[in-house]
């Protein structure tokens, strides 16, 4: 998918950056536009918290390493909410297998790091949109970087991690899934 499709919701939150090629971002859990599954909603919402399966393919020749991002511009917080985001993954990896995102299961390549979400946790949160809210987008997306690492704290934020990588990014692959109060899977 690229990051050129309006219809992904009311808000797109890679609107205002700079435009980049886009590429493929596939998975056996989630499909672009449609209901995120029951395991990938928190655990107040009835899931499990568990990161999806990611791959990705056709992203351009150059490219030096990955960071994955889960982020929901919906949230009613006037900033959106990250769910996840993981840099320096190497330019040798094109998936993440479902669960990736619980750091007690060692899924992540070596060298990666998990910056802390929305609730300062350096791991994947589920979906979990508060009743009255409509239907959220979650954004998974894998950016290719012309660089072999972004050098950052571990605790520092998703959005700095974004400002950090901006120069960057050769291309972004993006797959948008959706979630809504009380519809868990």
């Amino acid at each position: 998918m690229t990051n050129e499709n309006p219809e992904r919701g009311a808000i797109n939150p890679y609107a205002g950056m700079r435009r980049v090629p886009g590429f493929e971002v596939t998975s056996a859990d989630i499909r672009d536009g449609e209901p995120l599954p029951a395991e990938t909603y928190d655990f107040d919402s009835g899931g499990q918290n568990r990161s999806p399966q990611l791959a990705w393919s056709g992203f351009p020749q150059g490219t030096r390493s990955f960071v994955v991002t889960c982020f929901d511009p919906d949230a009613p917080t006037g900033s959106g909410f990250w769910h996840w985001s993981v840099a320096n993954i190497p330019a040798g990896v094109t998936s993440l297998p479902a669960g990736a995102g619980d750091p007690t299961k060692g899924l992540l390549p070596a060298g990666a790091i998990t910056m802390p979400n929305e609730t300062r946790v350096s791991e994947f949160i589920g979906a979990g949109p508060p009743q009255g809210t409509g239907v959220h987008h979650y954004w998974f997306v894998v950016h290719a970087l012309d660089v072999p690492r972004i050098d950052i704290d571990p605790q520092a934020t998703p959005a700095v991690l974004g400002f950090l990588m901006r120069d960057h990014v050769l291309a972004r692959g993006i797959l948008v899934a959706t979630g809504e109060y009380g519809h868990v899977g």
